[in-house]
């Protein structure tokens, strides 16, 4: 689910952000796929199976002289690419749901040949029931409207024929219904549920499963709080969320083993918290490996960024939150959030407010190529040196180290780099920053 609202707070570490260079052990040939010349803003966006296709939300520029539409609409796309097989851009942009609904959360059905998924109302009313988090100067408001439905498109275009796409229910129950994604086969559709008799002062989502082959609902995630946003493990074995399960607005990420029976998910064994701390962590999304999440952070000095935090399946997720280890993955200033791979872990896209001209863009679409060198354990293992020097060097306006004018060293110490940048100048005393494996800078002396 993408924000109605951001506020978002500028980073307060000053960091003139290279965000190309520090993104680059693990990202290369970034592409922005949508821009303000079309969309005033596009987000949370999911491949179809065979990475040809995504689905997005957007709000479309409106004529000169007309105001834009006040809920998100969803869309398709196909990704085209160069001879080399890089992504370059979208075309075939087509909208797939009803002029003036409400529309959250697309998702391909696989073995469902041009039929998408999201939360949408339809041609209903979309009543202003807003709730959501807030920390620090950063709010965040989300719209849980009781007409919305779990609603399917059937799309021509996505099999090269014409005709407009259609969204209908493809279940109705009393209350929000969205959040929606799937396992591989398509027969099992998690979603988030909001009984408006539950609790009537703040929206509290439970997570159900739609088991599509016996119409049959199943609840699988219902403590009091908010719990939503979920998405199946890669062996369809256990499901990641994010909670407000403190009741603190301090989303937290939790996966839960599932119990199955006879193939079928009826409960859950197990319930782990993957994050535990001061921050709102959200859009938790699992790695083709099963081995590490992807998520959005509101993180200690900056604004929202994408980290990846390591998983432990082989023992029941069990692991601390505390001692799990996990990795800053975003660099730019402004909003990275809602991070998704496609099926084989090569592209990773997400909804960013960098911007390539000069003015803070509102939220557009990104996509990354992985770079193909990158182990698993690359997404969890410390920053690089280089990665520490280029932050500490950015955040304290340093020249770059491959200068003559300054030399820098990075030293391991602990759980964080000791980074030392030197002047040519032997009458300037060197300056010291301590930079931890989320990003963070504190300079530890003043310099001249």
């Amino acid at each position: 689910m993408v924000p109605i609202a951001v506020v978002a707070a500028a980073c307060s570490c000053g960091i003139a952000q290279d965000w190309r260079s520090l993104e680059a052990p693990l990202l290369t040939n970034h592409v922005q796929l949508t821009d303000a010349s079309r969309f005033l803003k596009a987000g949370e966006a999911y491949f179809n199976p065979d990475s040809t296709w995504i689905i997005f939300q957007a709000i479309p520029r409106p004529p000169e002289g007309e105001e834009a539409d006040p809920h998100y609409s969803m869309y398709v796309a196909h990704l085209v690419r160069n001879d080399a097989g890089e992504v370059t851009g979208l075309d075939s942009i087509t909208r797939v749901s009803h002029p003036g609904s409400a529309n959250t959360c697309g998702w391909f059905v696989p073995r469902w040949p041009g039929v998408v998924m999201f939360g949408s109302t339809n041609d209903g009313q979309v009543e202003d029931t807003r709730s959501g988090f807030q920390v620090k100067d950063r709010k965040y408001l989300w719209q849980f409207p009781r007409s919305m439905d779990v609603s399917v498109a059937f799309v021509p275009k996505m099999l090269g024929s014409e005709g407009a796409a259609e969204s209908r229910p493809l279940f109705s129950r009393d209350g929000y219904d969205a959040e929606c994604s799937s396992t591989t086969d398509g027969r099992f559709i998690l979603y988030a549920h909001v009984d408006p008799n539950k609790n009537p002062e703040k929206p509290d989502a439970d997570i159900f499963v739609y088991d599509v082959r016996r119409n049959q609902h199943v609840p699988l995630v219902v403590a009091d709080g908010y719990d939503g946003g979920p998405f199946f493990s890669p062996d369809g074995q256990s499901i990641c969320y994010r909670s407000d399960r403190q009741g603190n607005d301090l989303l937290q990420l939790f996966v839960a083993e599932l119990r199955m029976v006879d193939g079928r998910p009826t409960g859950i064994i197990s319930e782990h918290a993957i994050t535990d701390d001061g921050y709102v962590n959200w859009a938790p999304f699992f790695h083709p490996s099963g081995k590490f999440l992807v998520y959005a952070s509101s993180g200690k000095y900056h604004s929202y960024d994408v980290f990846a935090i390591e998983l432990d399946p082989e023992n029941g997720y069990a692991t601390p939150p505390e001692t799990r280890r996990k990795r800053r993955i975003t660099f730019a200033e402004g909003f990275d959030g809602l991070p998704a791979f496609n099926s084989d872990g090569s592209l990773m896209m997400w909804t960013s407010q960098r911007t390539l001209g000069d003015d803070r863009a509102e939220s557009q679409l990104w996509l990354a190529r992985v770079n193909p060198g990158a182990a698993v354990t690359d997404w969890t293992d410390p920053l690089s040196s280089e990665q520490a020097i280029d932050l500490a060097r950015l955040s304290i306006g340093a020249p770059d180290p491959g200068s003559a004018s300054m030399t820098a060293t990075a030293q391991r110490v602990d759980a964080h780099w000791l980074v030392t940048l030197s002047s040519a100048d032997p009458a300037e005393p060197p300056i010291q920053c301590t930079v931890d494996d989320e990003g963070n800078v504190e300079r530890l002396t003043s310099g001249t």
